[in-house]
């Protein structure tokens, strides 16, 4: 086998996500294994790796595969080898803004809910101390 190709265990490992969910995203076209080997196995890339890790971090600050696919729609166009005349070209780089712009802004509000998740906590840990002192003494 190619030491350029990566089967999906190995994928799944090297990105933290369960073989399950890297079928679902070939299912749904986020994903497409770049290679198969002649038992039919998924064979992976950096590549492919690379578009993973990015699924990976946008799932968890709430976007949809729809807007998954069209990130990576424009990013495909950004990064492949046709030149694009100057138009195009803007309006790729800003759809990729509106979703970094996004990411940020999800970002700021998950940053909220740590603090106040730490603050909670941070409570409950003094209480805890509070009443550990009170029966010691």
């Amino acid at each position: 086998m190619d030491d350029k190709h990566m089967q999906i265990g190995e994928v799944a490992a090297r990105t933290e996500l369960s073989l399950r969910t890297i079928r679902h995203y070939e299912e749904t076209g986020l994903v497409i294994p770049s290679a198969r080997s002649q038992g039919g196995f998924r064979l992976y890339t950096e590549t492919d790796v690379a578009r993973l890790m990015v699924i990976r971090r946008m799932k968890p600050l709430g976007f949809t595969l729809e807007q998954m696919r069209d990130l990576l729609e424009a990013t495909d166009r950004l990064d492949a080898d046709g030149v694009l005349d100057a138009g195009e070209r803007e309006v790729l780089l800003g759809r990729v803004r509106e979703y970094e712009q996004a990411a940020t802004e999800q970002v700021d509000k998950l940053r909220v809910q740590l603090a106040r998740a730490e603050d909670f906590a941070a409570t409950l840990r003094t209480r805890l101390d509070q009443n550990a002192s009170a029966a010691l003494s």
